[in-house]
């Protein structure tokens, strides 16, 4: 669905252009910005490459086990129908532990491999309650490092790309909780009216 919002965005805008005359002013934008766009892209992948190799390290000496061993109890505290030795429970804390890195590339594949295991563990075609959580926090995402922000910033010049940390850290505790405090709450009225 977002994809045919794209494609019918951009063709209404040429053919407004077309309309009003101004295509030549679009072909120049779309060819200035396809340099910085490819440009843009190359430098991420650097950044992402390097980070998910740090990442690899942190996995080779033990790091991410302690950290998720670190959060294991809340995380069983948050999803408490997982059981404690099921995949989906290390999935679940690999894509937080990624996504705390600002790692959001590297995170997809864990949180759909959780879903999936979340979905083994429901048995049914209907989304669980370890499901909706997840998905509330993996959308807020609790961001320490916003490595790509970082990165991004760093490409244009930025005098303090890490300026940001504080504010993304914050921002994200808030964001976090909120989802966390949404998700709980119409879990809850959702039980008491099937009780009723």
């Amino acid at each position: 669905m977002v994809n045919l919002i794209w494609v019918l965005l951009a063709g209404i805008g040429i053919v407004y252009a077309a309309f009003n005359g101004t295509m030549k002013e679009v072909n120049q934008a779309i060819f200035s910005t396809l340099d910085e766009a490819v440009m843009i892209t190359l430098s991420l992948a650097g950044v992402l490459v390097f980070w998910l190799g740090l990442m690899k390290i942190a996995e080779e000496a033990g790091l991410l086990r302690g950290l998720s061993a670190m959060f294991r109890p809340v995380v069983q505290r948050i999803f408490p129908e997982i059981p404690k030795d099921d995949p989906a429970l290390g999935y679940i804390l690999s894509n937080m532990t990624a996504n705390m890195f600002g790692l959001g590339n590297a995170a997809t594949p864990m949180g759909l491999k959780a879903m999936k295991e979340m979905k083994r563990l429901s048995g049914t075609e209907e989304a669980s309650r370890s499901m909706i959580t997840f998905l509330a926090i993996n959308t807020s995402s609790l961001t320490l490092i916003p490595t790509t922000v970082i990165a991004i910033r760093m490409k244009y010049g930025s005098v303090d790309p890490t300026s940001i940390v504080s504010a993304t850290i914050i921002a994200t505790v808030i964001s976090t909780t909120a989802a966390l405090l949404i998700d709980r709450f119409f879990y809850y009225r959702r039980m008491r009216v099937m009780n009723r």
